[in-house]
């Protein structure tokens, strides 16, 4: 390992022509490695960056002079980059990514990594997100290590060794964090139709923003909770503070919070901070069907861009509009309907916009995320729809009955004209 003046970078020889550089997603991008790569990416000829979750704007449009783009999702900054044209998306659920990565059909030649400063075993804690990079770092040619004094200890499978990393910086950056988002009166309404469907010792999957915290909200009086999710932010720690997660009745990892990415505030950092009761975990152990298949009462809550009226689940574009992604949704629908016990929501607004566009809809006008096979309850703020077992005409039923009032007729014409089912 070789310590490199942060203050003087010089990546060219380190960064090939022609190499793919893999970059810590989300609160885990490596700032520093990252804005000297943006800095220099005239010197270092034409490269490839694969990116996960985006939330800074270090990489932008204008840098297709030199970068192609890819990733796996449209999330938040993504956006821009797959608008302009100079990001393409790899359709795959977040369980894949690992092992693709592991075999080379996502390539990684550089593997630029936050970590925090090493415990007292000389052991670097991935800090805000283990997720792939594991397998970005075992299958780089140069691995390069950004050690943030203000990053947290978070205990995490398999941390990493020195004898791993080629290059090393020392920086004491501001993490970045996610504020809270705003939670309206439709986010309020929908999670009190959740509510009711999460039991005391549910094992929750959530994903971020402003619904998941609503829903998290309403959940402090459950007892012995327990948490094994893709990601997590600052709710979760409300929940185990004030005693509702104990994660003492999952059937597996009794007592810790299992995740693979934090996003967040500082609050969040601080309390995961070298905290027994976390455990930062690869994409195989938070989303692989194997380490699922043991969690139990595992219910999980994601989120739609529109549901059709069969309940065929878009969460990835509108059009040609990608601005979702496939992530670990079907990974986490698939398993919970095979956990005992176990429940699969998936809520929504049933309108979007100020011209209250319907989000239930008789066709879908993006791509099939997860089929109508797996989908078990849908949830707006009309109510829920327990589609398991339901035949298609039942299913347009209780869809168009939690659809927004004044879109109601109209679904039920389209229903009939399509002639699958009808209403």
């Amino acid at each position: 390992m070789k310590k490199l003046d942060a203050g003087c970078l010089d990546l060219r020889a380190i960064v090939r022509t022609g190499d793919t550089v893999v970059v810590g997603e989300a609160a885990a991008e490596p700032q520093t490695l990252t804005e000297a790569l943006v800095a220099q990416r005239a010197d270092l000829g034409r490269i490839h960056v694969f990116l996960g979750v985006g939330i800074t704007t270090t990489f932008a449009p204008e840098q297709r002079d030199h970068f192609d783009f890819s990733g796996f999702c449209g999330a938040i900054t993504n956006r821009r980059l797959i608008r302009a044209g100079c990001m393409d998306v790899i359709p795959c659920h977040f369980s894949q990514v690992g092992e693709l990565l592991r075999r080379g059909l996502i390539a990684c030649d550089v593997a630029l990594v936050q970590v925090s400063p090493p415990n007292q075993h000389g052991e670097y804690s991935f800090a805000l997100a283990n997720d792939y990079m594991r397998a970005a770092i075992e299958r780089a040619r140069v691995v390069i290590a950004e050690v943030n004094h203000n990053a947290p200890q978070t205990p995490c499978v398999q941390a990493l060794k020195a004898s791993e990393i080629d290059y090393v910086i020392e920086t004491e950056r501001p993490l970045l964090e996610v504020a809270a988002a705003a939670i309206g009166t439709i986010e309020q309404r929908i999670a009190r139709n959740v509510e009711p469907l999460v039991p005391d010792r549910a094992t929750l999957q959530m994903g971020i923003g402003g619904l998941p915290q609503a829903v998290l909200s309403l959940l402090a009086t459950r007892r012995d909770l327990g948490v094994h999710s893709g990601m997590i932010g600052d709710a979760v720690v409300d929940l185990m503070e004030c005693g509702a997660v104990s994660n003492a009745h999952k059937g597996v990892d009794a007592g810790m919070t299992i995740t693979g990415v934090l996003i967040g505030s500082t609050r969040l950092y601080r309390f995961v901070h070298r905290n027994p009761a976390f455990l930062l975990c690869p994409t195989e152990t938070t989303h692989g069907a194997q380490a699922l298949a043991r969690v139990k009462r595992l219910t999980s809550i994601n989120s739609a861009l529109e549901v059709d009226l069969t309940g065929q689940v878009n969460a990835e574009a509108f059009g040609t509009d990608y601005i979702g992604a496939i992530g670990g949704q079907v990974d986490y629908v698939r398993a919970a309907g095979r956990s005992d016990g176990g429940v699969s929501i998936i809520a929504l607004p049933s309108t979007a916009g100020t011209a209250r566009v319907s989000r239930i809809v008789a066709r879908l006008s993006g791509p099939v995320t997860t089929a109508r096979s797996d989908v078990d309850v849908i949830v707006t703020e009309h109510g829920s729809a327990h589609l398991r077992g339901m035949t298609l005409r039942q299913r347009a039923k209780a869809m168009i009955a939690i659809a927004a009032p004044e879109q109601r007729d109209a679904l039920a014409a389209q229903a009939a004209a399509l002639g699958e089912y009808h209403a």
